[in-house]
This record gives structure tokens, sequence and C-alpha cells, in this order.
């Protein structure tokens, strides 16, 4: 197995997992741009509890043939997070979930996650890989110069919980980039160019986790779980929704409700990337099985990746072999900063969800976005991450 080029997997070293094309210049044209215009004006319509009623009242018939199916990648992106964004709002926006999502939501939001090869909802690539732009073009991704594009309520706490993400996935860049020449090292029995590629890797990885530990200061735990993450959960293993959801007008669903895991950060595929390269593995169990199915709500491309460096990493063994104290002091520190990364992870779970006052809306302080039950699920993967530290 050979790790092909970035590009071909969409990805790249400047960006990482976050779309290559500049967002903020894609423009939808028709009924697609009428659609757009209503996704923008959440923030003024939830607050009037009328969603799902002025949704329905204003948004056009979209003919899928003529409207989506001509679309090019950076298009039927865009118009991604857009439709997912309104489609969480209809069903999370008022105070009871509704059975049914209409058809001028569940027709275009079903034909776009096809094209795309993902789930008719909001994924994490809408809610953060595809939802960013530049305030100066010109300038890096940083947090000082990125914005979110798509809202729901809007504020600072809500943009800042993404961008965090977004300048993570940006930082990550070079990690994944340098995947490809470790395995090519290692293959090649080269000791020292391994461990160099691993110590820059971990220092890189540095910046990650110092990026993470900023979630604090502009994201309010209070606020995070009343007003940014209502939106996000799905409709599978949610009390709120505990038969899922009728789409209707989608013709291979019929009136089988569907449930779909919600967003989560456990989406992203910078960590199942570390994973296939330091060759982490996680037992056999219904956690496991939680890990496994999140894995078809990534981008094609992106899911390949992870895949592909799966099956062409021996980098554990090698560095078990070769039995140099500078390689496992290189291959442990990354070990490590995937570990910390997920203990982080762990107390922003514990502090932002857990420990805010229960409700019965679908809003669980036990259950995750993504349906999971999030503290076991992360205290597991961290464990078993820490367990594959090598004795030097």
């Amino acid at each position: 197995m050979v790790i092909e080029a970035l590009e071909n997997y969409d990805m790249s070293a400047e960006r990482g997992f976050l779309c290559r094309y500049d967002a903020r210049d894609v423009e939808l044209t028709g009924k697609l741009a009428e659609a757009r215009d209503i996704a923008m004006a959440l923030p003024e319509i939830l607050p009037s509890g009328r969603v799902r009623t002025l949704m329905k009242a204003n948004l056009p018939e979209i003919d899928i043939a003529a409207e989506i199916d001509p679309l090019s990648d950076a298009e039927m992106r865009m118009a991604m997070v857009h439709y997912s964004f309104m489609v969480q709002a209809y069903v999370w926006g008022e105070a009871e979930a509704p059975e049914i999502l209409p058809k001028c939501l569940a027709q275009p939001i079903v034909a776009l996650a096809d094209h795309l090869g993902q789930q008719p909802l909001l994924p994490y690539s809408g809610y953060v890989l595809d939802n960013w732009a530049k305030l100066d073009p010109e300038g890096g991704i940083d947090l000082d110069n990125i914005y979110m594009i798509q809202n729901f309520l809007g504020g600072q706490d809500e943009a800042w919980f993404v961008l965090i993400h977004v300048a993570i996935e940006a930082h990550a860049g070079e990690v994944l980039a340098a995947m490809a020449p470790i395995v090519a090292a290692a293959n090649d029995g080269d000791t020292e160019l391994v461990r160099q590629l691993l110590e820059k890797m971990a220092v890189r990885w540095d910046g990650i986790n110092a990026l993470f530990d900023r979630m604090t200061e502009r994201c309010d735990p209070y606020i995070y779980f009343e007003r940014v993450r209502p939106y996000i959960h799905g409709w599978r293993d949610n009390p709120a929704l505990p038969h899922g959801l009728i789409y209707e007008g989608v013709e291979r669903y019929g009136s089988k409700a569907q449930a779909f895991r919600g967003q989560t950060g456990s989406q992203s595929s910078i960590v199942p990337s570390m994973d296939s390269l330091l060759g982490v593995g996680h037992a056999k169990d219904p956690l496991r099985e939680f890990l496994d199915q999140l894995h078809i709500y990534r981008p094609p491309g992106h899911r390949r990746f992870i895949e592909d460096v799966r099956s062409a990493s021996r980098l554990r063994g090698f560095v078990e072999k070769a039995a140099d104290k500078g390689l496992a002091d290189a291959y442990n520190a990354n070990i490590q900063a995937v570990a910390d990364f997920r203990s982080r992870h762990l107390e922003y779970a514990a502090s932002y969800i857990n420990k805010q006052q229960k409700r019965a809306d679908g809003n669980d302080t036990d259950v995750g976005t993504g349906g999971t039950p999030f503290m076991r699920y992360l205290k597991k993967h961290r464990d078993e991450t820490a367990e594959n530290l090598i004795a030097a």
C-alpha cells in the first residue's frame, strides 16, 4: 500500500482536512441563492420560535436534476453547509422535535449528501471544514484571521467553538503531510530520518494542544450547552427522536424514519489518522462500535486517507524492533501528545456538558451529540492511547 499525494484525498499541507477552496468566494445562484439567504438569516429567525413555519412558507422547491446535480464540488459543499444548518434548525429550533422533515429540506439535503458521499444532516465537514473564511485573504488560518460563515444563533461563543476546530485542523496539515514520508522512511529502515520526522511532528502537536487549550477563552460552558449544543444533535440514540426522522418525498426512504448520528468533534479525521500511523488500536466492544460508525460520517477522501495510512504504516513494529532510545522517545512523544489531546477533550466534555444542568429535551448531559455515552467513550480511548507508550 502506497499513501498517495494529499490532494488525491482532498487535503493539503497548508490546510489539512479543511476545504482547499476559499468558501467566501463560492456563489450559489437561482433558488439555491434564495435558500442560502434563509439559512444565513437563522440568527434572526430562530429567536422567533417560528422557524418551521417560516421555512415551509419561504423555502423554494428545488429541482434536483436542474439545480443540484450540475453543481461543482465547491458549490455542492457550500449548499450542504447551508441546508444542513437549516435541517438542524428545523428539527431542534422549537420545543418539540418533529417526526417529519418536509420535502423542501429533505429532498435537497439527501441529494447533496448523496453527491458528497455523506449523511443527510449536519456533518463535521459542514459545521467546521467547509464553514470558514479568512478576514484577510492574504493572511494565515489563525484565530485572529478567520470567521464562521454560517451560524445558528451567532455570537462569540458559537463562533469560537467552531473556529478553534478550524485553527486546529489547519495546524494539523503539516502533521498529516509528514505521515507518508514517515511510513516511507520506516519501510527503508532509516531510523534517523524517522526519528527526526517524529520529533518535528511532536512539536507540531504542541501547537495543536495549545490551540485546544484556548477553547475556554471565548466559549463559556453554560452558553455552549444552552445556546450552541442543542442545534448539533442527530436523531440516532436520541430520546427526543426515539424512532428517528421521516424524510418527506425521498423515494428510497419511503415513510420509514431514518436515524443518523449528530455532528461531533470525534468526526474529525486528525486523531484517527494518528491512530493509523502510530498503530494505536481500540478494543472491540460496544464503544469501539461507536468509533467505527462515526467513520462513515467523514468525507470519502478523508476516510480513504485514514484507511491507507492504516494499511501502509508499520511504524510501531519498526520502532519496537529498532530498540533505539531516541526513536522510541520521539514515537512516545506523539503518543503522549494524542493522549493529552484526548484528555483535554475529556475535560471539556465534563465541564461543557456533563456538569451542566440535566435536561430531557434531547440535549442530554450523559449522551454526546453523536449519540454516544461520551464520558466512557473518551476515557476509554484516552487510556488505550496511553497504553501504547513503548518502553525505551
